[in-house]
């Protein structure tokens, strides 16, 4: 840190909550000149910060915080709208529906809704590669089947989850619900863009929404 930021720390900690107002007064500065000092601080957890409230010492080092709401943050928390065709559709139909979806992973469905398989952009791509064939060849053919699919519920942490995509070396898990030891209904998707999405959010969530807020 700075000196400048620690006299901010200091300051914070003997009289916070404080605006950045009287920050700034405090240290006979403006409110613009403390404001890439004040997001720091917040950014890295050193402050924390609440509307028309102010800034607060957290007590904690900066690495703390974002650690403690990765071991909450459940899968239900960031799950997206699953990307799927049907067991009967063909290879030709599955390659239009990840292209217009733009997604890399697809989950199959049995007649029964149930998940019965997974497609990803290799298995397309292995599948149309010199076939000619493509509107015929249902995806049941090349779709990896269960067991043999890792999947995710909408309470497991997100920390667990992450570790199963890059253990199993995987784009996406399905998020299901079990309504049988062999039957999965289908309810949601995770993927590395998730993840990402993730690690964004975790590192802006203590960051103020607007600065003139906390004034």
């Amino acid at each position: 840190m700075t000196s400048r930021q620690e006299k901010i720390l200091e300051i914070v900690k003997q009289e916070g909550p404080i605006t950045g107002e009287k920050i700034a007064e405090k240290l006979s500065l403006t409110r613009a000149t403390l404001r890439p000092d004040l997001a720091i601080l917040t950014m890295v957890g050193f402050l924390g910060a609440r509307p028309r409230v102010g800034y607060y010492y957290t007590g904690k080092a900066g690495a703390e915080i974002p650690l403690e709401q990765l071991k909450n943050i459940r899968v239900k928390d960031y799950q997206s709208i699953p990307v799927v065709v049907k067991e009967s559709d063909s290879v030709y139909d599955a390659i239009s529906t990840m292209f217009l979806e733009d997604v890399g992973t697809i989950f199959v469905l049995d007649a029964k809704s149930n998940l019965a398989g997974v497609l990803s952009r290799k298995d397309l791509l292995r599948a149309s590669l010199g076939n000619q064939e493509l509107e015929s060849m249902p995806v049941s053919i090349i779709m990896t089947r269960m067991p043999n699919i890792t999947v995710c519920y909408k309470d497991d942490l997100m920390i667990e989850v992450c570790k199963r995509l890059i253990e199993k070396q995987i784009d996406a898990l399905p998020v299901v619900n079990r309504k049988s030891p062999r039957e999965f209904e289908v309810i949601g998707r995770i993927t590395k863009t998730t993840t990402t999405k993730l690690l964004v959010d975790l590192v802006n969530r203590d960051l103020p929404l607007k600065e003139e807020k906390y004034d």
